[in-house]
């Protein structure tokens, strides 16, 4: 029986929509599991994203060497930051540079890299590769049992650096003789800590034994840490074996015993050579991350300028520590011995300058300069330490200008028989000079107003010269030219005159000019070999040789001749008797200072064979009676060598 027409047209209907109803259906959950996609890939990226954010703030946290800022798990990031803390505290003022390396997540962990340098005390950079784990509760966090410090430390050991100091080099001589050798040396110092009493009525017993400034060390001292080593002196074995006795029993005085090079005397060369000793403060601040405390380096002098060269590097060691003191070596760096320095100078012709300064109340100066080559044989001082005189000091250089102002007048005519004024007192544009003493000599041959040094004859053939010609006249024998010690030195300086006064003045080295002893014994150097020569002292390999310049041959051998009757009948008869053979020489006394009786530097400059000399005293009545004295010895020790 058929179905009516309307039951047939509707079940028609649903089977046309139960297709489209299942496809809307798929349609719906092809959109919910692509949405659910989206969003776990959402969420990948925001925990990607926050594990490498926590490995830059980790990161950071290394540099800075605090950690307790840190999302540490179960909040343990300030016992995180104790434990380190107390791991790294071996390794002293270390700076620490940490850099996310690599960085992986897998769920919720994540695996970290740093690249790690923590630069040490001295300046070794100590690089390793620092693995750390991230992992997410709720939040991403580092681990409670994580170590931020080094891959192989175990909770509960500690860090140990060790620093062993290299090799020091010598300084030698030109043909490789040894200028220093190995000594026993003591290193006097104060601990603050141990100090029982006044540390003003210490430093004042320490300083009164030893001879420094007691009022510096009291204010050293009560500023250092109570554990620091405050240095006092370093004394030679024999030097502190006499004071040993008084040393010992003083409370908060502490004593190490080393070796060190050592030059043969306490006084040879030393403001030149320097010494050697524990490291300050300064020289741990200005070395640039070269120096630790302890360290053992130059102290001044050519030691502390070459201090690189002869003191090599340091060798570096840190170690793991154990509770129950075992070690394991994490990092080990060796020593390497530093390289000798040359030096020009001459040990025996040093010794008799040194000696020559014995007994010197004044400060002075004594260099002795080799004719030949035109190398530095003798750099000495009175106090040997300190100031270096002879090379950087700044002088008026007296009446021995007149050896530059005599070779300038034979160039323009002058000859030693000319007859030259020499009256007590001259006046130039309303400027009185006049003689040593008032003296006076009337109308004499040049050569005795050379010889006596009058100074009022030197002025009155000052008008011959032009403005230039002393500034050239000293160029020409080495004063003002550019040299090249491989240190310090004044090389002088004579400036062009600026009027008839400022000429009349320097025309007898009283004026603007300025010398160095080096730069008097390189002019009088000059004279004697008839050239003039850079003079030369720290030998540096592959150093081109110096090349001389040519003087004119007829006003230095007058001028030779000049400078031999200043000894014979002049100012410098203190040098008429040494032996050794003939001495040239020009004796000088600078004023300085002002006042109705201004005081006077004493000079004397010259030669002996291949030895050319300058002698400065900063203050004595002549340079004939004072310094001439002080030359005689030195040529006299040279020739009793």
């Amino acid at each position: 029986m058929s179905q009516p027409s309307s039951d047939l047209g509707t079940a028609r209907s649903r089977r046309r929509r139960w297709p489209w109803v299942a496809g809307a259906v798929v349609v719906l959950l092809v959109l919910l599991g692509g949405g659910g996609y989206a969003f776990r890939q959402h969420q990948a990226q925001l925990d990607d994203d926050a594990a490498a954010a926590l490995a830059q703030q980790v990161a950071k946290a290394v540099s800075a060497g605090d950690v307790s800022t840190l999302p540490v798990a179960g909040g343990g990031a300030a016992a995180l930051q104790q434990a380190d803390a107390a791991t790294l505290k071996g390794l002293g003022k270390a700076t620490t540079s940490a850099t996310v390396k690599s960085e992986q997540r897998t769920g919720d962990s994540a695996s970290v890299t740093l690249a790690v340098t923590r630069t040490l005390p001295g300046g070794v950079a100590w690089h390793y590769d620092l693995p750390v784990q991230l992992t997410k509760t709720s939040t991403w966090q580092v681990p409670a049992d994580a170590r931020l410090v080094h891959p192989d430390v175990a909770a509960g050991e500690k860090l140990k650096l060790s620093r062993t100091q290299p090799d020091r080099a010598d300084i030698e001589t030109a043909s490789g003789a040894k200028i220093v050798s190995m000594g026993d040396v003591v290193d006097v110092g104060i601990q603050p800590g141990r100090v029982t009493g006044s540390v003003p009525a210490l430093t004042a017993k320490v300083a009164d034994i030893v001879g420094v400034d007691g009022g510096e060390l009291a204010k050293r001292v009560s500023a250092a840490d109570k554990d620091a080593f405050v240095d006092v002196i370093t004394l030679r074995r024999s030097d502190y074996d006499a004071v040993r006795s008084s040393l010992r029993p003083l409370p908060g005085v502490v004593l190490h015993e080393r070796q060190q090079p050592l030059a043969p005397t306490k006084e040879f060369a030393r403001a030149l050579l320097g010494t050697v000793g524990p490291v300050t403060a300064e020289i741990v601040e200005q070395g640039k991350g070269r120096y630790a405390a302890g360290d053992v380096a130059g102290v001044f002098g050519l030691q502390r300028q070459y201090d690189e060269q002869l003191g090599g590097t340091a060798g570096t060691t840190v170690e793991a520590v154990a509770a129950d003191g075992t070690t394991r070596p994490l990092l080990k760096q060796a020593a390497e011995p530093g390289t000798p320095l040359k030096l020009t100078l001459d040990p025996s012709v040093q010794k008799a300058a040194d000696a020559a300064l014995v007994g010197q109340t004044q400060p002075s100066a004594l260099v002795a300069v080799d004719v030949r080559t035109g190398r530095v044989l003798a750099v000495a001082n009175s106090p040997a330490s300190g100031l270096d005189r002879a090379l950087v000091g700044r002088y008026s250089p007296g009446s021995t200008f007149k050896v530059v102002t005599t070779y300038s007048l034979l160039g323009k005519g002058l000859t030693p028989t000319d007859a030259v004024n020499c009256p007590p007192n001259v006046t130039v544009d309303g400027r009185s000079f006049k003689n040593y003493e008032d003296e006076k000599f009337g109308s004499v041959p040049f050569r005795t107003d050379f010889a006596k040094s009058c100074n009022t004859a030197f002025v009155g053939l000052s008008s011959r010269l032009g403005n230039a010609d002393l500034a050239a006249a000293g160029k020409a024998l080495g004063i003002g030219q550019q040299w090249d010690l491989g240190t310090s030195a004044f090389s002088g300086n004579v400036p062009t005159n600026n009027s008839d006064v400022d000429k009349a003045a320097a025309a007898f080295g009283q004026g603007r000019t300025e010398v160095s002893p080096l730069s008097v014994a390189v002019a009088t150097a000059s004279v004697a070999r008839g050239s003039y020569l850079a003079p030369t002292l720290v030998l540096a390999d592959g150093a081109a040789t110096a090349k001389a310049t040519p003087l004119d041959a007829g006003s230095v051998s007058t001028l030779r001749s000049l400078m031999r009757s200043v000894v014979t009948s002049g100012t410098g008869t203190a040098l008429k008797s040494v032996p050794g053979g003939p001495v040239y020489a020009k004796t000088g006394t600078a004023e300085f200072g002002s006042g109705a009786e201004p005081k006077t530097r004493a000079w004397i400059t010259g030669w002996q064979g291949n030895i050319a000399f300058a002698v400065l005293v900063e203050e004595g009545k002549s340079g004939g009676t004072v310094a001439g004295p002080v030359a005689a010895k030195f040529l006299t020790t040279l020739a009793n060598g």
